[in-house]
């Protein structure tokens, strides 16, 4: 099993930044990925972005060039960056892990971003 929790989340108002954390705990050594999702009201969860052990990330085009995902040395700890925060970037953000069989979630964190 693994645990994952979010913090981080918040009120902002647009152009402003946050700094989302997500910390793994339990069986972690089998994770081969992290990353985080977002689900705003009425809308389907999406990808956000992603990050593999190898490095390797990934981002949804809407967040490209604001928001950045990084994590620590012993990758439990996932971070996203988020810069530029607009009003469509509301929604509660989840984390989640990647590992042989079902993946992992996190019970979010909201984030809001007034105009």
């Amino acid at each position: 099993q693994v645990q994952l929790v979010e913090s981080g989340g918040g009120l902002v108002q647009a152009g402003e930044s946050l700094r989302l954390s997500c910390a793994a705990s339990g069986s972690t050594a089998g994770i081969n990925a992290m990353g985080w999702y977002r689900q705003a009201p009425g809308k389907q969860r999406e990808l956000v972005a992603r990050i593999t052990n190898g490095g390797s990330t990934n981002y949804a085009n809407s967040v490209k060039g604001r928001f950045t995902i990084s994590r620590d040395n012993a990758k439990t700890t996932v971070y996203l960056q988020m810069n530029s925060l607009k009003p469509e970037d509301t929604a509660v953000y989840y984390c989640n892990a990647v590992r042989i069989g079902p993946d992992y979630w996190g019970k979010g964190t909201l984030v809001t971003v007034s105009s």
